[in-house]
């Protein structure tokens, strides 16, 4: 399960996304499709909790969903946490 998340976020960020004008994948692209796949991983987990509450869904797919989930919003909260450091960084060079 924690294998499958590194993977598709190494995936995400080998090259994915919507070209800048020089043909480079530009950064708020990749921050983009990013956030709509976490944003997906976290209704997944959602729609297969709620499927487990009536009886569709069994326990091993309840965990593996909350586990990507977990992984998921973990990779958010540091990626978060680094463009908050380089940002104060930049704020604190002298002009």
């Amino acid at each position: 399960m924690a294998a499958n998340a590194y993977a598709n976020m190494a995936k995400t960020a080998s090259g994915a996304g919507v070209a800048a004008e020089d043909g480079a994948v530009s950064f708020g692209s990749l921050i983009e499709k990013a956030a709509t796949e976490s944003i997906a991983t976290m209704k997944n987990a959602e729609t297969v909790q709620a499927q487990a509450i009536i009886g569709k869904a069994g326990l091993a797919d309840v965990v593996e969903a909350v586990t990507a989930a977990e992984l998921t919003l973990q990779s958010v909260v540091a990626v978060r946490d680094r463009m908050i450091n380089a940002y104060q960084e930049i704020m604190r060079m002298p002009i």
